[in-house]
């Protein structure tokens, strides 16, 4: 098969997990004999400062045109000003928005060989296989009115939270549909009790609930959720919940698998590629951690595993998603570990070092 590509690594750590990802990719493409086509662009704090945007034409052309997209991080304190009337953020707003990706997966495991990795207790994360189902192109994040205005002399600023029924109804389909075909248990996580979007967030869902009867069923508020997650995480199936709300659970939950540069994520929307997959960008959770850039310390898992998904999901070549995630997963029991899991660990491997250690099990079997 031939791969389009398109390849942005953007700030801070992401070009150095994107490099390592590229390595995996090259990896299973030649075990699997497909051609891989790549194109390389800007986005966030490095477009700014080459072409003064954080989205140029040409980097949402190539996205456009290709199968998948492969994301590094944005940001970084050089761009940190809060008052810039461009930011590096824009971008990944940006891209979420001109690609319709209207939905953001995020898988977590923990993995029976690596539970030490995780500062919670083993017996409480033991069995955890979770998905979050996050709406990101609605929310807070992209609502209007936003401004700041001085009024009798005192600053005042304004964000607003907006959602239509029908943003809320399509990415609640999608949730359902992905408990079809796990365990069958969906929890919509919302704060009902007090906010007007989460009350019609509530409703809508609970009307598309009626459409898959074998999908079991609940409701929790947000802050009741951020407990039952250290609580009694493993009870969680598939994980439905708005914009803003699931930034900050996925963030909490990565502790369950220990280190945020561990887990990956998959955007996706409505646009299909050219192969009738759903055009898809593919990230780690994690950001551009400026203060180890360039020191071959970050942890690539979080870049490869998202790899895994696009090759899932925007490419439809599911053994050569497990062929990866069982690499990464035989690499943590092996005992290898880069400098965030470095729990135990006899030796603390470089970005470069545990890449090659994933490629090994890859190319193995």
């Amino acid at each position: 098969m031939d791969i389009n590509l398109a390849i942005l690594p953007g700030d801070g750590i992401g070009p150095e997990v994107v490099h390592a990802g590229m390595l995996v990719l090259e990896a299973v493409s030649a075990k699997y004999g497909h051609t891989l086509n790549t194109e390389e662009n800007h986005i966030g704090g490095i477009a700014i400062d080459k072409t003064g945007t954080a989205l140029p034409d040409e980097t949402l052309k190539t996205c456009r045109d290709a199968d998948a997209v492969l994301l590094g991080a944005v940001g970084g304190p050089k761009w940190d000003d809060p008052t810039a009337p461009v930011r590096p953020e824009q971008g990944l707003l940006g891209i979420r928005k001109s690609l319709e990706l209207y939905a953001n997966l995020r898988p977590i495991r923990s993995l029976p060989g690596s539970l030490e990795i995780s500062p919670i207790r083993p017996e409480r994360i033991a069995g955890v296989d979770l998905v979050v189902v996050r709406e990101l192109t609605g929310g807070i994040y992209f609502g209007e009115p936003r401004h700041r205005q001085v009024v009798n002399n005192e600053v005042w600023a304004v964000d607003s939270m907006v959602y239509s029924a029908s943003e809320i109804r399509r990415v609640a389909q999608l949730g359902f549909k992905l408990a079809q075909k796990r365990r069958k248990k969906l929890t919509s996580i919302d704060k009902a009790n007090v906010l007007e979007c989460s009350r019609l967030w509530r409703e809508v869902v609970s009307d598309v609930a009626s459409d898959y009867p074998d999908v079991k069923f609940e409701h929790n508020l947000v802050d009741a959720a951020a407990m039952y997650l250290i609580s009694r995480p493993s009870t969680y199936d598939v994980i439905l919940t708005g914009n803003m709300f699931g930034d900050i659970l996925t963030d909490e939950a990565s502790m369950l698998a220990g280190s945020m540069g561990l887990l990956p994520s998959a955007s996706i929307g409505q646009i299909k590629n050219r192969l009738g997959f759903p055009l898809g960008l593919y990230e780690p959770i994690h950001g551009s951690a400026p203060d180890i850039a360039g020191r071959d310390i970050a942890n690539p898992v979080g870049t490869i595993l998202s790899i895994g998904m696009l090759f899932r999901n925007s490419l439809g070549l599911e053994e050569e998603a497990k062929d990866i995630e069982n690499a990464v997963e035989s690499t943590l029991a092996s005992g290898a570990r880069t400098a965030d899991l470095n729990i135990g660990a006899n030796e603390v491997l470089s970005t470069t070092e545990f890449t090659r250690v994933v490629i090994k099990f890859l190319t193995s079997v």
